[in-house]
């Protein structure tokens, strides 16, 4: 069984959750049979990100879809009604503030001084360059995920917001986008922040795993 982890902007294949999760997983193999967490990193580019994780879908047949962040919107994009999706602090307007603001990339010298602020840590981590070719593209993304409203009300998917996620206040995480989507009873609102914290891992997004999986 595989659970593949679509991680945030400038996270990676050893981001901190799926780590989490991976290490969770392999200590109770005899409880809940070989579950395997996958977490690759994938492009910035949107267009690019896109086609390298339909092909992990392919290759994988995950049981399971778990999108966080920015990448939340890769999970949406191509999302499968017989593979449930969960998500953590989904960002679903921020492909908006990336789009519209791709303007700024034209003024000489705001690329590499938003690569500088938004460097990723040292490791397997997304690569991040704030071209306005890149950044435009995100209008899509935002506009792709909105288009099928249907469609996205007949996936199974359940997402997780911060209580004190700073994002919310500039409304790049909104939970008004989420229910606008999915309705009103598939969140739960914790007292953490964008990043969830070790202590909701194992109290909140592993029982609901489970939980899930077991349901498909």
């Amino acid at each position: 069984m595989v659970i593949l982890y679509i991680h945030g902007m400038g996270g990676g294949s050893d981001s901190r959750i799926p780590r989490l999760l991976g290490e969770w997983f392999a200590s109770r193999v005899a409880a809940h049979g070989q579950v395997k967490v996958v977490c690759r990193t994938y492009d910035f580019d949107p267009d690019v990100a896109l086609a390298q994780i339909e092909k992990w879908v392919e290759e994988l047949s995950p049981s399971l879809i778990i999108g966080e962040s920015l990448g939340s919107c890769n999970a949406l994009r191509i999302s499968r009604k017989d593979i449930p999706c969960l998500f953590v602090s989904p960002a679903l307007n921020a492909p908006l503030y990336l789009g519209y603001l791709a303007f700024l990339a034209l003024v000489p010298g705001v690329t590499p001084m938003l690569d500088g602020i938004y460097r990723p840590r040292p490791g397997d981590r997304q690569k991040l360059h704030f071209t306005f070719r890149t950044m435009r593209k995100y209008r899509k993304v935002r506009k792709d995920i909105f288009a099928d409203r249907k469609k996205l009300f007949s996936m199974s998917a359940y997402a997780f917001f911060g209580e004190h996620d700073h994002y919310r206040r500039t409304g790049i995480v909104s939970i008004r986008s989420w229910t606008h989507l999915f309705g009103q009873e598939t969140y739960t609102l914790y007292n953490g922040t964008h990043f969830m914290e070790e202590e909701f891992v194992y109290s909140l997004l592993i029982p609901k795993i489970l939980l899930t999986l077991r349901a498909h």
